[in-house]
């Protein structure tokens, strides 16, 4: 059998142990691994493709990022595209195909299953936003990033009696906000799932600047001050996505205005999902690739990997990609006992 392997969307810390450990699963049931290059645009025109054996993942596991680079292409989106991927595939005489990615790329996965593909899937995204599984790899090390980041801004806020706003990662869901606020001892967080009153985070700052000296506030990228996102300009993705990136500017602009408390935006971008994952990640990762080739080894095709409780199980690719998993407003409450 020759199982080939993809990673699509944002990189993220873990990757490289998931494919680690398909290769190392895949060599105890003499199969070959082949890597596709970026994503699913490895797998359109002339496919990209390298080798992967024991030898090519001895050293990825602490890596970050992906050996294999990936994109954001999206083959439902062209003429063709799904069958140009189906071709490539039988081409390369590749049996069996696992997508590493998020929701995009599992819904291309599913459309691929829907035409007859043999895909399996793996979720991965930092935001935790997947809701078929209770934890995706990435999200461990970005809230550790995170939190690191809001440690050290605490110490130059405290210094200059300043407020820091510090804008995370998180399009429709709150979970790194939530996560690394709370263990930063943020005096605010702002997510996407909940409106927020700009006055009540003004009160708030003030508060922190006369009882303190200083303040900290955490917001998602996807919070929405006056009802919308913050973009910046350009083109939508294929997958329809904007870029999102300002919001943390615009508020710091506005609290200053308001409070006349000196204020600074800090906007962590792709740092959170740069670098080693933690331990918790790559045990996490090895995990689910293991769990994807034990699928790929039962004919299991259309379903992805999943993380229930402490078990690795399986739901299918259209279950997968229902609904996003979204913060709780209970949680959310929880968390505004501890604001400033």
């Amino acid at each position: 059998m020759r199982i080939g392997v993809l990673t699509g969307g944002g990189d993220c810390p873990g990757i490289n142990a998931v494919i680690r450990a398909i290769v190392l699963k895949a060599s105890g049931m003499d199969a070959d691994v082949v890597g596709i290059g970026d994503g699913w645009a490895g797998l359109l025109g002339e496919a990209k493709t390298v080798p992967l054996d024991s030898a090519a993942v001895a050293d990825i596991l602490p890596r970050g990022g992906t050996i294999l680079g990936t994109s954001r292409t999206n083959p439902l989106k062209r003429d063709g595209g799904i069958e140009e991927v189906l071709k490539n595939l039988s081409r390369l005489g590749i049996d069996a195909l696992i997508a590493i990615g998020g929701d995009d790329t599992q819904s291309v996965a599913n459309g691929l299953y829907k035409r007859g593909g043999k895909v399996v899937g793996v979720p991965k995204t930092i935001d935790n936003d997947l809701s078929a599984t209770d934890r995706t790899f990435g999200f461990s090390t970005a809230v550790q990033i995170a939190t690191e980041a809001i440690d050290r801004l605490h110490t130059t806020a405290e210094s200059h009696h300043r407020s820091i706003v510090v804008e995370v990662m998180g399009r429709h869901a709150g979970w790194i906000a939530m996560h690394a606020g709370i263990a930063g001892g943020a005096d605010y967080i702002l997510i996407p799932e909940v409106p927020f009153d700009i006055d009540d985070v003004c009160a708030t700052v003030k508060r922190g600047s006369e009882n303190r000296g200083f303040s900290i506030v955490v917001t998602a990228e996807g919070a929405k001050p006056e009802g919308a996102v913050v973009t910046k300009q350009g083109v939508r993705d294929e997958f329809g996505h904007v870029l999102l990136g300002g919001v943390a500017d615009r508020l710091a602009r506005d609290i200053e205005q308001r409070t006349g408390v000196e204020t600074r935006a800090v906007i962590l971008g792709h740092t959170q999902r740069g670098g080693s994952p933690t331990a918790y990640d790559r045990v996490l990762a090895t995990r689910f690739g293991e769990g994807a080739v034990g699928l790929v080894e039962k004919g299991q095709w259309g379903q992805m990997v999943a993380l229930r409780g402490t078990d690795i199980v399986s739901v299918s690719l259209a279950d997968a990609i229902r609904e996003s998993k979204t913060v709780d407003p209970a949680f959310y409450e929880m968390a505004k006992a501890f604001f400033g």
